[in-house]
């Protein structure tokens, strides 16, 4: 963590200066604001948690309910989200927290006494290190609040407006236009959408008021009131099937209590998945199918048929529920909207003003543990393009990708979870062989983790002609971080922990057979010359004057050798940016290979030539380029950047 480049900071170094619109914030809701969020789940508040980095943008977010979320439905947290956590800062307080799933155990009917269930498998949860992160469990209500906490301690001081709830919105008919470029002062200082809202609770509960906003991002639920006033469906179908979920804690003999499990018996399906605190559980209890004429009866099953169900699937084992803190009963079901803004098929040439995110445009079950995960993979989306909007760094027209990425990868996760929740719902008798569930987690472990999300070449993502020169950094998919040494202080590190959720794109130089000498290497130092003092150069045009050199791209470069033989008086300047009102010497963006753990290698790297790695700010691979690719390099931001014109 960086600080004192402003000045000697003596408390606590998370919490930024206020500035811009978080200097004298007002307690209440403003009539005009640049972007109104529609509610405090995980999308809203990762969204609102990245805009709250940006002074210079009024966000507001506003929640039905009168305060923070007590406790929340959603806890399972995959590798890629604690990824996103690093980037805001907390990924290790909450990893400290939260319960580490390292195994899952599988139990099916014994076949000596089929009315019992055995441990059939107990595969590891990532056997191919597909990160360096956990997969977790924690209550979504403890994620809601770390990301509160960001907000708070952002220059902006953001906080959520609890105690009012959506009732419409209109958008002016000039918002239709197509804007070419955004002017710096964002979408041309109008603000064409009128939000009607209504308060909930305290003095002024049933009082309506409204908000002219420029952009409206509804993450309101699967009953989202933003989806309707746009003309939004969801659509898909039930499963007729339920399931009882409860937040328990008991005294059992089942051996596996603090393992997450799938068991699987004669009586029915359980789903268990221990919580943090070392006590608490999770279990969702198979109800079997729903009849054509049920009407929504198997939703008042009561706990205790729940739990007594629960251990006819557990026997011989029994299970006494001691506590219950929160329980419900749902149907499966999957839906999605086909598009996730308000722009219609016909009208290609239409800005987006008004979003949806979240459960708001894709609905699934709960047990591939996705929800919560994918809702707060579409607000980071969102978040760093309404800010390059809003900033004058990107054009309007940036917004569409956000529909066109997104969409996909919720179909793709209601694919995948329409195959495994009818894995879950199947009868012991249907399996062919008793590990068939267990091998259909581990051989699509990478999905749930979160990590088979990839974007299509776009104007954000480039194409594969030189994805051969970084093979293990595959375009389109999160960037995968590594071990590297900082050279400055010998400290290991890895190279994607030190990004952060700030808006700046990411460029990581790795030479080829170059060593950081006063000889140099000429391909390397010509590529750090242009970069650094080019008027092509991408960190020459966009970059404002006055700002930092490093505000808008941070350029980074790993050697091959070790740190003790790089020479850092050769390293060139691009990477040795001056920082802050004293011009301060970044020296951390400088690194070289670990021992016995080559970044190289690792993620195939070309030796001989090396090359540039483009990462976007929410973390995604958008190109790899040669060093000699100059051309194509500014051609790439040309296309999705505005450039400076003061």
């Amino acid at each position: 963590m960086q600080f004192h480049h402003h000045g000697y900071v003596s408390g606590d170094p998370r919490v930024s200066p206020a500035a811009g619109t978080g200097v004298d914030r007002p307690a209440e809701l403003p009539d005009e604001v640049d972007v109104l969020i529609v509610g405090a789940g995980p999308a809203g508040m990762i969204l609102a948690a990245q805009l709250s980095q940006f002074p210079e943008i009024t966000t507001r977010l506003v929640e039905r309910r009168p305060g923070r979320l007590a406790i929340g439905q959603a806890d399972g947290i995959q590798a890629r989200s604690v990824e996103t956590f690093q980037a805001f800062g907390f990924a290790g307080r909450i990893i400290d927290e939260a319960y580490r799933i390292t195994e899952m155990s599988f139990w099916t009917p014994d076949a000596a006494d089929p009315s019992k269930i055995v441990r059939s498998d107990r595969p590891v949860d990532d056997a191919t290190g597909v990160s360096e992160f956990p997969h977790l469990i924690v209550n979504q209500a403890r994620v809601l609040d770390y990301f509160a906490e960001v907000m708070a301690s952002s220059p902006t001081r953001m906080t959520p407006d609890y105690g009012l709830e959506f009732v419409g919105l209109e958008v002016a008919d000039s918002a239709a236009r197509a804007d070419g470029a955004a002017r710096a002062d964002g979408a041309g200082g109008e603000f064409p959408i009128t939000v009607a809202l209504r308060a909930t609770a305290g003095e002024r509960e049933g009082h309506e008021r409204t908000v002219r906003a420029k952009y409206v991002v509804g993450c309101d639920g699967a009953r989202s009131g933003v989806r309707e006033a746009i003309g939004r469906q969801l659509v898909g179908q039930s499963a007729a099937h339920a399931w009882s979920v409860m937040d328990a804690l008991a005294v059992t003999d089942f051996p596996d209590i603090r393992t997450k499990c799938a068991i699987q018996s004669q009586a029915g399906s359980i789903l268990l998945i221990p919580r943090e605190g070392g006590h608490l559980f999770r279990m969702y209890v198979d109800l079997g199918e729903v009849a054509a004429d049920d009407n929504g009866a198997v939703r008042t099953t009561t706990v205790e048929a729940a739990i007594a169900r629960a251990n006819r699937i557990l026997h011989p084992y029994t299970l006494d529920v001691k506590d219950v803190a929160w329980y419900s009963v749902y149907e499966v079901g999957h839906r999605l909207t086909d598009k996730f803004d308000d722009v219609s098929d016909g009208q290609p040439d239409r800005i987006p003003r008004v979003f949806i995110a979240g459960d708001a445009c894709h609905t699934h079950s709960a047990k591939a543990g996705q929800g919560m995960n994918v809702s707060m993979q579409d607000g980071f989306n969102l978040g760093w393009k309404l800010a390059s909007v809003l900033t004058g760094r990107s054009p309007e027209s940036l917004l569409h990708t956000y529909s066109a990425e997104r969409q996909v990868i919720a179909q793709n996760l209601i694919d995948f979870d329409k195959e495994w929740s009818t894995l879950m719902a199947k009868k012991p008798e249907e399996f062919a062989d008793p590990k068939e569930l267990g091998r259909f987690y581990v051989s699509t472990a990478e999905f749930p983790a979160g990590f088979m999300t990839e974007y299509p070449p776009s104007m954000l993502i480039g194409d594969a002609t030189h994805q051969w020169l970084a093979t293990g950094f595959p375009i389109g998919k999160r960037f995968k971080s590594a071990p590297v040494v900082r050279v400055a202080d010998g400290n290991p590190v890895h190279l994607g922990h030190h990004a952060r959720a700030d808006g700046r794109w990411r460029l990581y130089a790795f030479p080829g057979a170059a060593v950081a000498t006063p000889e140099g290497d000429r391909a390397f130092d010509m590529w750090a010359e242009w970069l650094g003092t080019s008027s092509q150069s991408p960190v020459m045009t966009f970059t404002p004057t006055g700002a930092d050199r490093d505000s808008v791209f941070d350029v980074k470069v790993v050697y091959p050798q070790a740190h003790i033989e790089v020479d850092i008086s050769a390293v060139p300047p691009i990477f040795l940016p001056r920082t802050g009102p004293f011009g301060l010497i970044d020296y951390e963006k400088v690194y070289a290979t670990a021992p016995g753990d080559d970044i190289r290698q690792q993620r195939g790297i070309d030796q001989h030539d090396g090359c540039v790695v483009v990462v976007r700010p929410d973390q995604y691979v958008a190109h790899v380029l040669p060093l000699t690719a100059t051309t194509e390099l500014a051609e790439f931001f040309a296309g999705n950047m505005v450039p400076i014109t003061q």
